[in-house]
């Protein structure tokens, strides 16, 4: 399998970027091959020759796009930069999965455009996991579509609930949607009309309604939403763990050292199982092909996790089963525009 990483998107590129994916290495097969791509002046030095052997590569690509840059505008001035250069190779047939930590609206317009949707899908999704004391909770979407019609959330439930149950290994997860009380009638009218699409597949094992806090209250296993209110939720949630850990930091320095110690284990231990870092990135689900968006502070742990989700994604055949979920169903022709 050829997987390509933007080596220049993140905060922490291209070190953290390069270290993930070299760290990779010593857990992918034979005849895997890992493509870093950005300025080859910048990419080079940070490779060291024993890693060539390994089926690392470097594809120059001397533009990058910012963080803050506007996602058409700079996809339409940077065509040689490595988000354009990625999304170009995934159509080519140059690459079989595509990762970037980069600018998130250009990952998804250039991915998009590149590589088309899959059969059946209206708008692809981006789908984050959230670790939770009851488990993995899949959110779809959090941040590729913020106008959504009652059809797309559909099938974001679709295709959340094929990577939970094919990549995180939950049986028959459990689909919600997210809206502002659980009674049928709360919510506006999008969310009303996908509630009865919804509804209306018996196969999906949906639960209808759930509210915010039952994201982690072991509720659900799916929360479907639209990209504006998950994005909220993502952020919120990420602003909440962090100030909790550090208010309980913080008053672990005004106890006894002796009581610290004793607890710095514990805290140690909680924080791996919350930490986002290590289910790497997040699939950008119904594209044709295989795409993953890393937080913007991705670390190379984040980016070695997520190498090994595009794998797991690629080869378990997710956009199979997705496609073939959809074009077998009566929802998607029946109610085409979500009426």
């Amino acid at each position: 399998m050829r997987i390509a990483i933007d080596a220049m998107g993140g905060d922490n590129a291209p070190d953290e970027i390069v270290s993930g994916a070299l760290e990779a290495t010593e857990l992918l097969e034979k005849n895997d091959e890992l493509i870093l791509v950005g300025p080859k002046d910048i990419v080079e030095p940070r490779v060291p020759s024993k890693f060539r052997k390994k089926g690392v590569t470097i594809v120059d690509a001397p533009e990058v796009i910012g963080m803050d840059e506007a996602p058409i505008e700079s996809l339409r001035n940077k065509r040689n930069s490595s988000i354009a250069v990625m999304a170009k190779m995934a159509k080519e047939g140059q690459a079989d999965a595509v990762i970037s930590a980069g600018n998130t609206g250009a990952c998804v317009v250039a991915f998009q455009m590149r590589m088309r949707n899959l059969a059946g899908v209206n708008r692809p999704g981006i789908a984050v996991v959230f670790p939770t004391f009851e488990g993995p909770v899949t959110i779809c979407d959090v941040g590729a579509n913020i106008a959504c019609k009652p059809i797309n959330l559909y099938q974001y439930g679709v295709m959340a609930k094929m990577y939970s149950k094919h990549v995180l290994g939950i049986e028959n997860p459990r689909v919600g949607i997210m809206s502002i009380g659980q009674e049928e009638g709360k919510g506006d009218e999008i969310v009303k009309k996908a509630r009865e699409l919804m509804k209306s597949d018996v196969n999906l094992n949906f639960i209808g309604n759930i509210e915010g806090r039952d994201i982690f209250k072991g509720v659900c296993d799916v929360v479907v939403c639209d990209g504006f209110v998950g994005n909220v939720i993502l952020k919120l949630t990420e602003g909440v763990v962090d100030g909790l850990f550090q208010a309980i930091k913080h008053e672990l320095g005004e106890e006894k050292l002796l009581l610290v110690m004793k607890f710095k284990p514990v805290m140690m231990r909680i924080y791996k199982k919350y930490d986002y870092h290590e289910y790497g990135g997040a699939p950008l689900l119904g594209l044709n092909g295989t795409a993953l968006i890393c937080h913007g502070a991705s670390e190379s742990r984040t980016i070695k996790n997520a190498i090994m989700t595009a794998k797991a994604f690629h080869t378990k055949k997710i956009n199979d089963k997705i496609t073939e979920y959809l074009l077998s169903t009566s929802v998607r022709t029946s109610n085409e525009q979500g009426s």
